[in-house]
């Protein structure tokens, strides 16, 4: 996959990507609905798409291995770009924050390969108000760890278009996709 969705059980991956794609996945409101990686095609225009992975719920420990830490970490190792979610609906916001660096701790842990990867940082269930509220007073705090922050619904599709014309953007500029590369020999091939 081009881009690797990322984020601890019930930020809402499975249903982003239900949104934003072809796949399928199981969706259920209790955590670790999602045992295997879901792939889906991303299509923005004619000719522009990009294949995402959703990743089953990272936990504390996976570095590890606790909870197929290694398996899923190392999906997301193969990604060119990471949406990191976030759900933002919880009251206590010293426990949002608190998400982000343990899920940030656990990629470096596993690699810091990996936790170098570029992110884009995603703030879910914009349709709650406590997540509307939460965005603006944590806003300035989540631009300093990560210049690229968007608050999304993927129930009500709020912020999800500006969203992925950002990932096109940032994959852009990573350079071409897999199966960009493997059109493109097999194009030097024909000649």
């Amino acid at each position: 996959a081009d881009v690797g969705i990322i984020g601890f059980p019930n930020a809402g991956k499975s249903t982003l990507i239900s949104k934003i794609s072809n796949a399928r996945p199981k969706i259920a409101d209790y955590p670790f609905t999602t045992l295997v990686p879901n792939l889906g095609v991303v299509r923005l225009e004619e000719g522009t798409s990009f294949v995402a992975a959703d990743i089953p719920g990272i936990i504390e420990g996976a570095h590890e291995g606790k909870g197929l830490g290694h398996q899923f970490l190392k999906h997301i190792e193969r990604t060119r770009l990471l949406i990191h979610l976030i759900d933002f609906s919880d009251p206590d916001q010293d426990s949002i924050l608190s998400r982000y660096h343990k899920l940030q701790a656990e990629l470096k842990n596993f690699s810091s390969e990996l936790f170098q990867k570029p992110q884009i940082l995603v703030a879910t269930k914009a349709d709650d108000p406590q997540s509307k509220k939460n965005f603006q007073d944590l806003s300035a705090s989540m631009l300093e760890l990560n210049p690229v922050v968007f608050l999304i619904s993927s129930l009500t599709g709020e912020g999800i278009q500006d969203l992925l014309w950002k990932i096109k953007e940032g994959l852009s500029s990573e350079g071409p996709s897999e199966e960009e590369q493997i059109i493109m020999q097999f194009r030097r091939r024909e000649t």
